[in-house]
């Protein structure tokens, strides 16, 4: 009898597997109708005796209404009966998380102790329920698809054992990683390490794993900043196939290629970038012409001539997408061979360039375009703050040539901003270094008019670029495939709780419209400039915005004001520009438009890469102020609160951009309660209040390198 009832439990066992498997590759299309070969196939159980236990598997399916059947034989996943969806799951820092599933307005909240063996990002499958008449929760059914198996966390060597593990960060991960012995792979206690999932058996409270890589020792300069990389999945070093490949192009100019180009060498022609910029993706051209009109010219790096589609180097350049700024190093989009030199507009130097060259007359506008590949040469490198004493002073080499474009700019920056451009202009914190990396002081870049310069001649070829791809002489659309930046309108609803929140410091918004929006936040961040609250505003103004992304859709860009735009002029370190190029020499050769859907996976994957590399920077930046803010332990500061949440709030340091948390389990004076719509917290006896922009003295307590967090303590007056 025991032996028949084994059988009936591994039978049912592995039909439950089968299932589950059946589950995960419905849900990879889960509004296609799939018959019982196709999910045979898709599950590779192809043999007669598996065809059959799939047959089983899908009955139990049925039964148990995971699936549906639409019609004899054919089959489609149940996303409605019993309140199953599919959505991504997001931890928060306590272990409980959300899941944002696309047919919902809200997200759906999960337990920590319903979240199975779901990790940041996966895809999952939740069943929902309303819990004592409050919002919606649920619990996951299953994951679907894994968003990550690699995660940097602190090895923990078990003493006198002959295991470990590898404790995360609980946002990334919200349980640690068995380690074997044999998976060790030289790590010691105590150091940082990556780690690869390997499995999660259905039972174990902990998923096993391999370390694959040890990076250091916790709190090292060095081995912190290569976590966050590692953090984010960005290689710090090529390969050296593709190193091989930069080091191996040919890099001379002239031969046949020069005819093929227009030849922009005698122009007075110079490049403005920051003082340690080496990768210098773009140079301006100016001439007057006998008409009294000036010629302008946007040349910007001919990387599509040295990065060929199906290299190796090619490969490597769209895997990462993008260059990443830390706040000590670049990790380059292309090795250094190409991005600081080969391509690089350096001063002195012969370079093909792709070029959007404008014929502007006084009031700056354009009378005449052409696009095309050009040869030019540099005559100057200005950084900005060489084109800036120009401005202001009116003397050194090259005073006319820039007063005149700083003009033609500030025509096109006026007129920009009057058809509905928002104007945010924040400043962005930056460190003095010394020759070991630590910061000795902080200071912020603030834009000034050489930059603006710079910004509304690139904008004005992104556009212009963007709308001769996309519309006919008669301004109707070409249809033509291209990639597109794209900027979405306000979430009315943000937008609304912002009108509402800045009413009560006396600001007025009009909401009746886009153009009237664009008016109204352009005024308020006009007006509240220099005010106590300008930074609690301006951060919330940003909230209410959209991320901007690419896509192959020109459904345009709200806050420039435009209805066409691109990326076209930093391929050096962006992978959309060098699409970009691409595309408008085909167009320009006559080619037909390519298919569409490739380029929106290009599209998806690369505003998938700037997120992560915007992610890894702002680590880097918390990090480093973390360790400025070593230094000045116990010290006391004037802050501002930057952040309300229900377990306390965040207060920023003006003068040096540092921001650290005061938990609300820390004020002894009271029980405080959260109010988000006023991003507020009161205590429930005295009445006291503590508000997004609120002044008030700190105490620096505690700077933890590590986990990049500084704590705060109030300041009694």
């Amino acid at each position: 009898m025991s032996k028949k009832k084994y059988h009936s439990e591994k039978n049912t066992n592995k039909l439950q597997e089968i299932g589950r498997l059946i589950v995960r590759f419905m849900n990879g299309n889960s509004t296609k109708i799939y018959n019982y070969k196709q999910i045979s196939d898709g599950i590779d159980y192809k043999n007669p005796r598996q065809r059959e236990q799939v047959i089983q598997a899908l009955h139990k399916l049925l039964a148990s209404e995971k699936i549906k059947e639409v019609e004899k034989g054919k089959y489609i996943i149940n996303l409605k009966i019993k309140g199953t969806l599919t959505g991504k799951i997001d931890f928060n820092q306590s272990g409980n998380a959300y899941v944002k599933v696309e047919e919902l307005e809200d997200d759906v909240f999960i337990h920590q102790k319903n979240v199975k063996d779901a990790l940041q990002g996966d895809k999952v499958l939740i069943i929902t329920y309303n819990f004592k008449g409050k919002k919606l929760e649920g619990s996951v059914v299953e994951v679907i698809e894994r968003n990550r198996t690699e995660f940097v966390g602190t090895f923990q060597l078990i003493e006198h054992k002959d295991f470990g593990f590898v404790i995360c960060d609980k946002k990334v991960l919200n349980t640690d990683i068995f380690i074997s012995k044999n998976h060790f792979n030289g790590a010691k206690d105590g150091e940082k390490v990556v780690v690869k999932m390997l499995n999660w058996e259905p039972g174990n409270k902990n998923p096993s794993g391999e370390i694959i890589q040890v990076l250091g020792t916790p709190g090292n300069h060095e081995t912190e900043i290569h976590s966050i990389l590692a953090e984010y999945g960005l290689p710090y070093e090529f390969p050296e196939e593709v190193e091989r490949e930069a080091q191996n192009i040919d890099k001379s100019i002239g031969g046949k290629e020069l005819e093929k180009r227009r030849d922009m060498r005698n122009i007075c022609t110079f490049t403005i970038d920051p003082k340690d910029a080496k990768d210098f993706d773009d140079a301006l051209s100016i001439q007057k012409l006998e008409n009294g009109n000036w010629e302008i010219g946007v040349h910007i790096a001919d990387v599509s001539h040295y990065v060929q589609p199906g290299t190796i180097l090619d490969d490597e350049a769209y895997k990462r997408a993008t260059s990443v700024y830390l706040v000590d190093r670049v990790v380059p989009m292309l090795p250094e061979v190409l991005s600081n030199e080969v391509c690089s507009l350096r001063p002195n130097e012969e370079k093909y360039t792709f070029s959007a060259v404008f014929e502007l007359n006084d009031k700056a506008e354009v009378i005449k375009e052409w696009f095309g590949r050009t040869i030019t040469y540099s005559d100057r490198r200005f950084s900005y703050e060489d084109a800036q004493e120009r401005i202001e002073k009116k003397e050194g080499d090259l005073t006319e040539e820039i007063l005149t474009l700083d003009r033609l700019a500030k025509i096109l920056r006026k007129e920009r901003i009057e058809n509905g451009a928002i104007t945010f202009d924040r400043s962005e914190v930056r460190f003095n270094l010394d020759e070991n990396h630590n910061p000795i002081g902080v200071y912020f870049k603030i834009s000034k008019d050489s930059n603006h310069l710079i910004e509304e001649f690139m904008l004005l070829a992104n556009k212009k670029v963007s709308e001769f791809v996309s519309l006919k002489k008669n301004g109707t659309p070409t249809q033509n495939t291209f990639i597109y930046r794209v900027h979405e309108d306000p979430d009315p609803v943000k937008l609304e709780a912002l009108r509402e929140f800045v009413g009560t410091f006396g600001y007025k918004m009009d909401l009746a419209n886009t153009k009237k929006v664009a008016e109204s936040l352009n005024k308020l961040l006009k007006d509240v400039q220099g005010k106590g609250e300008e930074n609690m505003i301006e951060t919330l103004a940003m909230r209410s915005m959209s991320k901007a992304i690419y896509s192959t859709d020109p459904i345009g860009h709200y806050g420039l004001g435009f209805d066409y735009y691109s990326h076209f002029t930093s391929p050096i370190r962006r992978y959309p520009d060098l699409i970009a190029h691409r595309l408008l020499q085909h167009y320009l050769d006559g080619g037909r438009s390519p298919y569409k859907p490739e380029y929106e996976e290009k599209c998806k994957h690369c505003s998938a890469q700037e997120r992560l590399a915007a992610d890894a920077e702002r680590d880097s930046i918390k990090f480093m102020q973390v360790k400025f803010m070593q230094s000045h332990l116990n010290e006391e500061f004037t802050g501002v609160i930057s952040g309300v949440a229900e377990f306390g709030f965040w207060v920023q340091i003006p003068q040096n951009g540092a921001e650290g948390l005061i938990k609300l389990r820390d004020l002894m004076d009271d029980s405080y309660q959260y109010d988000q719509k006023t991003h507020a917290v009161y205590g429930k006896r005295t009445g006291n209040k503590y508000q997004l922009g609120d002044e008030l003295k700190i105490k620096v307590v505690k700077a933890n390198l590590i986990a990049k967090q500084l704590d705060f303590k109030i300041v009694e007056n």
